[in-house]
């Protein structure tokens, strides 16, 4: 009875929270200042015509690096964890049911396409909605159907790692060669703006969103794999 009043209060507060945050809303007329050097400025400075993705990738491309960061440390520590409570070597399927032919038919034809559907919301990021983050995660959805069809099924940790590995030590270089060669860090300056709302448009977004992508990609599927390697006591 005394769980139901306490969860009763509670959802009764986020109630008069969200009531209050939405009663006296009142959408602003205009832009702010920031907003509208962006929405002003994308297509001569960057030449996205996704304004969120040119402010991710580049003048916020720092914020960017973090975020991937903080993703890496994450794969990182869940690995460590996990380590230990791994199956033996050689019990590897131990005690695993075996997987509905449909599931197995179905991710056999449906793997691909989710890794071709996430390419292409990586390429197309500078243009339409969609970018690194979202493509990355799209990828990692491929794996995680392929480890649930097949549950024996291991993915080799080093070829996970060398894509992280590479994808994100380039992603640095290409920063640093912003602050080389262009305005600052992550300047999408460095390579040619071309025609605007082209698929080679927007200087090195599209080679950042690869980047970026390929290395969430990698990092969300070691996190799976390392889950998925994990078994009960």
């Amino acid at each position: 009875m005394i769980r139901k009043v306490v969860i009763g209060l509670m959802v009764a507060l986020l109630g008069v929270a969200f009531w209050t945050l939405t009663s006296g809303y009142v959408p602003d007329a205009e832009l702010n200042r920031t907003a509208a050097y962006y929405a002003a400025n994308a297509e001569s400075e960057v030449g996205a015509p996704n304004i969120v993705t040119g402010i991710i990738v580049t003048w916020r491309g720092l914020d960017t690096l973090g975020e991937v960061t903080v993703l890496f440390l994450t794969s990182a520590i869940i690995a460590l964890v996990l380590s230990q409570s791994k199956t033996p070597k050689g019990a590897s399927g131990a005690g695993l049911l075996p997987s509905g032919e449909l599931l197995v038919t179905g991710a056999r034809m449906l793997a691909p396409l989710i890794a071709l559907f996430g390419a292409y919301v990586i390429m197309n990021g500078h243009l339409t909605p969609g970018g690194g983050f979202q493509g990355g995660a799209i990828l990692a959805s491929g794996v995680l159907l392929s480890l649930l069809a097949e549950p024996s099924r291991r993915f080799g940790h080093t070829v996970i790692a060398r894509i992280e590995s590479f994808s994100g030590t380039f992603y640095v270089l290409v920063g640093l060669a912003g602050m080389a060669y262009a305005g600052g860090f992550l300047d999408n300056g460095i390579l040619p703006l071309g025609q605007f709302g082209t698929m080679l448009s927007a200087g090195a977004i599209p080679l950042i969103s690869i980047l970026i992508g390929l290395k969430v990609g990698a990092e969300f599927s070691s996190i799976l794999e390392s889950l998925h390697e994990t078994e009960d006591a």
